[in-house]
């Protein structure tokens, strides 16, 4: 699998990179367009990289100060059907699919820690559907709630921002978490009062034995455990872009299910649904914060050695 980047350079860096492309053996497609860039002014370069290698090859380019006085594009081709890409591939320590391009995780956290409007509106019909699963005892909908719910991009951009120094992104965060659960809860607190006046909702609906939804506010050991082995998985997914596998971690946690519970709680003013409902989000996220933080630091340190022996180990295989 290659990436190719396209480069923004100053004509007095040009060279330079030119030669680091030229000379490394994973890099091909090389092309220079002197004069071709008007905003910044510069020269444009190209190329086609091994995945494995993309991460060496920014860290050159932005000690070179391409990053801070050019530009620097990343993307993935569709396919590289070419011999030439799979001698790059062969050549590259390690396998594509296990390749980290931190540049590329620290963007994806950065959108993570956005305060977007339809992040709080996924974040509010998440707990809106959460709070209609512990009415109905559906475990159907704590499934789709789960799915629905968005707060796993800022968890993992909390983890991110610690592990890389990122103070302010890892603020940033957090603070998106705790104000767009806040907001969310406290706007599903007012519907469930309006639809306890209405009728809609009695005090029994939650406090009633709800054996496919009772779970969700009450914390247990087991829910450490689900939290901090998701929290992983969710930062490994993030570091290796395979997002698919993010939907496993999204139901994997009691998050909104508890908050839907918790919203409820408020509501109907249920002091053991309050207390278990915060238990549970407060242990869920904090877990998932740990395990990931703890994941990627070991990854930053340890994962091309791990990766490049184990390839030699299948390849025995």
């Amino acid at each position: 699998m290659l990436v190719h980047f396209r480069l923004t350079t100053p004509a007095d860096v040009t060279e330079a990179v030119r030669d680091l492309l030229v000379a490394h053996e994973c890099a091909t497609n090389v092309t220079v367009q002197a004069g071709a860039c008007v905003d910044p002014v510069g020269d444009l370069v190209e190329c086609d990289v091994a995945r494995e290698q993309a991460g060496e090859l920014l860290a050159s380019l932005h000690r070179m100060g391409v990053g801070e006085r050019g530009g620097i594009v990343v993307s993935t081709p569709t396919s590289a059907p070419f011999a030439a890409a799979k001698r790059l591939e062969a050549a590259a320590p390690g396998h594509p699919d296990d390749a980290v391009i931190w540049e590329a995780v620290q963007a994806q956290a950065d959108d993570g820690a956005q305060p977007t409007v339809s992040y709080v509106v996924f974040m509010v019909l998440a707990v809106v559907l959460a709070s209609i699963a512990v009415v109905t005892d559906s475990a159907v909908l704590v499934v789709g709630a789960m799915v629905v719910g968005p707060e796993f991009s800022a968890i993992a951009a909390t983890s991110v921002g610690i592990v890389l120094g990122q103070h302010l992104l890892a603020w940033r965060s957090l603070k998106l978490l705790v104000l767009s659960f806040a907001f969310a809860i406290a706007v599903v607190a007012v519907l469930a009062l309006v639809a306890r006046v209405t009728g809609l909702v009695e005090v029994s609906d939650v406090t009633r034995p709800r054996p496919n939804t009772g779970f969700i506010w009450h914390p247990d050991t087991w829910s450490f455990v689900v939290a901090v082995v998701a929290g992983a998985a969710g930062v490994l997914a993030l570091a290796i872009q395979k997002t698919a596998t993010m939907v496993g971690v999204f139901i994997s946690v009691t998050t909104v299910p508890a908050a839907g519970n918790l919203a409820l709680g408020l509501a109907l003013w249920q002091r053991g649904e309050i207390l278990g409902s915060l238990a549970q989000l407060g242990i869920n996220i904090a877990c998932m914060i740990v395990s990931g933080t703890l994941v990627l630091a070991l990854m930053r340190r340890y994962w091309p050695w791990v990766t490049s022996r184990a390839e030699r180990l299948f390849g025995q295989r």
